[in-house]
């Protein structure tokens, strides 16, 4: 590697999520009942997903997230139709109120967002899996 090599991971094929899990069986459940996501693959002590051109992977940790910031995110066209499906597939939605920030309904808008992405701002919503993993989901407002 040379000196002049400071963008050695700009050019990799993918970039993926590793999310712990103490009980692998229950997070594969989570993923299921309430995400509606299965495994693409599987190996001991690990599940891999994809969604669209992104894949993230559960593994069995004996560690724990702290669950205090999202781990993970996902982009969505509606995000109202998607927070009341998982709503009524019992996911639980985090409550945020903190000055210039407040969820109503399980979702908050989010003023900014990065130029490059072409939006004004954001709609974000967040809950946490069966193993205290915090994640995401956004909709970009144009």
């Amino acid at each position: 590697m040379d000196a002049d090599d400071s963008n050695l991971l700009a050019g990799a094929r993918t970039a993926a999520t590793r999310l712990p899990a103490q009980d692998l069986e229950r997070a594969r459940r989570f993923y299921s009942e309430k995400l509606g996501l299965e495994p693409v693959d599987e190996r001991p002590g690990g599940l891999l997903y994809r969604c669209g051109d992104a894949e993230f992977a559960v593994f069995h940790s004996a560690g724990a997230s702290p669950g205090t910031f999202t781990q993970m995110g996902w982009q969505v066209d509606d995000i109202e139709a998607v927070v009341s499906e998982l709503k009524r597939r019992g996911v639980e939605f985090e409550t945020v109120d903190l000055p210039g920030f407040r969820t109503r309904d399980g979702i908050a808008e989010i003023e900014g967002n990065y130029p490059s992405k072409g939006a004004r701002g954001e709609r974000g919503a967040w809950f946490r899996d069966s193993e205290g993993n915090m994640l995401g989901i956004g909709q970009p407002v144009t």
